[in-house]
C-alpha cells in the first residue's frame, strides 16, 4: 500500500487534538485548580493523560465515558463507530465524593497539578468483563489484570484541560510530540514511514529486520520504543535508550531513520494492542508498522499457556489495515545464517541452512545471568557492554523468595534455615516475616481483605526495592489471594520466586501450637485463612514444598540447590 505524502502527516481521524491550556491562561487556570478537590492519579493514568494531551490517541479527546467505554469493550470501536480497540479510563475509588458537573483537579504522585476535569460521567466497571473482552480471558497472571485489582471501581470522564504534561528529565532531546515527529519525518522527503514498536534492547537480528523493512517500502524507519510502562521484568528504559542511541548513531542511515521515545503505558493485550499501536503510530506519521511474533504478548498464563497465538496480532492489524491507513509489515522469527553471515526469516531459509539463534530467555539466563559476553554475530559489542553494565551476573543480583501458604505450614521455619545457609555461602539476606511486618510496617491494619491486600503490597514494595538494589529478601506471609501475589510479582519483576508451602490443612491443624485453628473453629477468631476465609493456592508456583513428613532443613537445602542452579548463589 502506498500512502500519499500529504496523507502521511495527517493524524488518525484527520484532526489534531489540542487539550493543552493556552500559555496566556495557564497561571490563572493553575491558581483555580489549587482551589479544587482533587484525585491523585497513577503512573498509568499519567502516561494516558500525556498521550491524550499531545494527540497520540487521536481521535480520542479525553478519558472514555460509559458509552465509548462499553462500545470499545464490545466492538473495538468508539460509540460513533471509529475504530479504537483499547479502553482509556480514569478510575477512582467508589467512596470518592465526585459530583457531576463539578471541576476536579488531577494531580500526580508528587502532588503536581496536571489537569482540570469537568466531570460529566461517572460509572462502575467490571474487572472480569474488561479482562475477558480486552485480554481474552480473566487470569491474574496477566500483569494488567493483577494491577486492576488496585484500581478504583468507578470511572469518571468529562471535558479535559491539561495544564502541564507529566515532567520528564531524561533524554529530553528524544521526546517528541506527534506533531514534532511528523515534521521531522516530512523533512526527510520520503512518502513512506515504517514504525518499529519495541520494549526490549535491539540486537543484530532486530537491526537487520528494521533495515529490511525500511528498504522494502523505500521509506524511513521510525524507531519508536516505549518508555512509559511495559511488561514487569523488562529491561529498564534508561538501559534500552542507551542501546538505541548507540545503534541509531553508528549503524543506521541518518536520513532514513529517526529515534523518538513514546511515553506509553502498555496493556500487553496482544492483537487489540497491535491495532492500538497502529493508530498511535499513524498519529506520529507512520503508514507502516512492523508487527512481530506475539506482538505485545504478556507471556504465559497461570497454567503456563500463551495468552495469544504467535501471529494473531499480525492478522488483526492486516484485517483493519485499510481503515487504519497503516499496513502491517509482518515478520516471522529471524535467525543468523552462519555460512553466509546474514540474517533471514525462518520461513525463507534455504534448504540445509546452518542457522544460529539465541532466545530472550537465553540472553537473560545463559549470557547476562552468568556474566558471559554475547557473541558478536548476535549483538554489537557496544550493546553487549551496555547490557553487561546494567545487568551483572546473577550472583550479584537480587532475588525475592516469596513463601505463601496457610498459617503454620512451615514458611517461617523454612525461611530461617535458608537464611543461615545463604549466610554460610556469603550472601546477605533480609527477612520480611508476616508477623514481624504486622508489628512494624503494617501496625494498625486489620484482617479485612482490603487490609490484608495492603499488608501484602507493603511487603512487596519493600521487597522490590531490596531486589532492585541487588539484595536477597525472603518474604514469609500467608498472602492468601492469588491476584495480590501476582501484583507483587509484577512489582518485583525479574527475580521473583513464588514458593508454595502446600502443607495440608489437616496437618497444620493437628500441629497448631498456638491453638489458632481451634479458636477459629469455635468462632473466637473471625476471617481466619483456611477456615472461614479462603486461601487461593498458586496455579503454577516456581517451587512447591510441604512440612508434612519433611524436615525444614531439607526443604531449605532444596531451595538453596535451586538458587545455585539458577546462578543466584555460587557453588562451593
Amino acid at each position: 500500500m502506498i500512502v500519499e505524502k500529504a496523507r502521511l502527516i495527517q493524524p488518525y481521524g484527520g484532526e489534531l487534538l489540542d487539550l493543552l491550556v493556552p500559555r496566556k491562561l495557564l497561571v490563572e487556570q493553575t491558581a483555580y485548580a489549587r482551589t479544587l478537590p482533587f484525585v491523585q492519579v497513577s503512573s498509568r493514568v499519567e502516561c494516558d493523560l500525556e498521550l491524550l494531551a499531545v494527540g497520540a490517541f487521536s481521535p480520542l479527546a479525553g478519558f472514555m465515558n460509559q458509552a465509548d467505554y462499553q462500545s470499545v469493550l464490545d466492538t473495538m470501536r468508539l460509540a460513533d463507530g471509529t475504530l479504537f480497540p483499547m479502553p482509556i479510563t480514569l478510575p477512582v475509588e467508589a467512596s470518592a465524593v465526585i459530583e457531576l458537573g463539578a471541576d476536579l483537579a488531577l494531580r500526580d504522585r508528587k502532588n503536581n497539578i496536571l489537569a482540570i476535569l469537568t466531570v460529566e460521567d461517572r460509572y462502575e466497571w467490571d474487572l472480569k468483563e474488561v479482562a475477558t473482552k480486552v485480554f481474552g480471558k480473566y487470569d491474574s497472571r496477566h500483569p494488567i489484570v493483577a494491577e486492576m485489582h488496585r484500581w478504583g471501581k468507578v470511572n469518571i470522564a468529562g471535558k479535559l484541560k491539561v495544564l502541564r504534561l507529566p515532567p520528564h528529565l531524561d533524554f529530553t532531546e528524544l521526546r517528541r510530540t506527534p506533531a514534532e515527529t511528523r515534521a521531522v519525518l516530512e523533512s526527510y522527503g520520503h512518502n513512506n514511514v515504517v514504525a518499529f514498536q519495541t520494549r526490549n534492547p535491539l540486537h543484530r537480528v532486530h537491526e537487520a529486520l528494521t533495515k529490511r523493512a525500511a528498504s522494502n517500502i523505500d521509506g524511513v524507519l521510525l524507531l519508536h520504543p516505549v518508555v512509559g510502562m511495559t511488561q514487569p521484568g523488562d529491561v529498564d528504559h534508561y538501559t534500552r535508550v542507551r542501546v538505541y542511541k548507540t545503534l541509531i548513531d553508528n549503524y543506521y542511515e541518518g536520513d532514513r531513520s529517526l529515534l523518538s521515545l513514546l511515553p506509553l503505558a502498555m496493556r500487553m493485550a496482544g492483537p487489540r494492542e497491535a491495532v492500538w499501536h497502529a493508530i498511535i503510530r499513524r498519529n506520529y506519521g507512520a503508514n507502516h508498522l512492523i508487527v512481530g511474533r506475539d506482538h505485545a504478548g504478556p507471556g504465559p498464563d497461570s497454567r503456563g499457556e500463551p495468552f495469544y497465538g504467535p501471529y494473531d496480532a499480525q492478522d488483526m492489524v492486516m484485517k483493519y489495515a485499510g481503515e487504519l491507513g497503516v499496513k502491517p509489515v509482518p515478520f516471522t522469527e529471524m535467525v543468523y545464517l552462519e555460512d553466509e553471515d546474514r540474517y533471514e526469516e525462518n520461513s525463507k531459509l534455504p534448504n540445509g541452512a546452518k542457522v544460529r539463534k539465541i532466545s530472550g530467555t537465553q540472553v537473560r539466563e545463559d549470557y547476562l545471568g552468568k556474566g558471559v559476553q554475547l557473541p558478536p554475530w548476535f549483538s554489537r559489542p557496544a550493546v553487549s557492554r551496555i547490557l553487561a553494565d546494567s545487568y551483572p551476573p546473577r550472583h550479584r543480583r537480587g532475588i525475592c523468595l516469596w513463601f505463601t501458604g496457610l498459617s503454620g505450614s512451615g514458611k517461617s521455619t523454612t525461611a530461617e534455615h535458608i537464611v543461615n545457609l545463604l549466610l554460610e555461602k556469603g550472601r546477605n539476606v533480609t527477612v520480611l516475616d508476616g508477623d514481624v511486618v504486622r508489628t512494624h510496617l503494617s501496625k494498625g491494619l486489620g484482617f479485612s481483605k482490603e487490609d490484608r491486600d495492603t499488608n501484602i503490597r507493603r511487603i512487596g514494595y519493600v521487597a522490590s526495592e531490596i531486589v532492585r538494589h541487588g539484595g536477597m529478601v525472603i518474604c514469609a506471609a500467608i498472602s492468601p489471594y492469588r491476584a495480590t501475589r501476582e501484583d507483587v510479582r509484577n512489582m518485583v519483576g525479574d527475580g521473583f520466586m513464588e514458593i508454595h508451602m502446600a502443607t495440608p490443612l489437616e496437618y497444620v491443624e493437628a500441629h497448631d501450637i498456638k491453638g489458632l485453628y481451634a479458636k477459629a473453629r469455635r468462632g473466637e477468631i473471625k476471617g481466619f485463612t483456611g477456615i472461614d476465609d479462603p486461601y487461593e493456592p498458586p496455579l503454577n508456583p516456581d517451587f512447591t514444598l510441604t512440612a508434612e513428613n519433611t524436615r525444614a532443613e531439607d526443604n531449605a537445602r532444596s531451595i538453596i540447590d535451586q538458587l545455585i542452579e539458577l546462578g543466584y548463589v555460587r557453588p562451593d
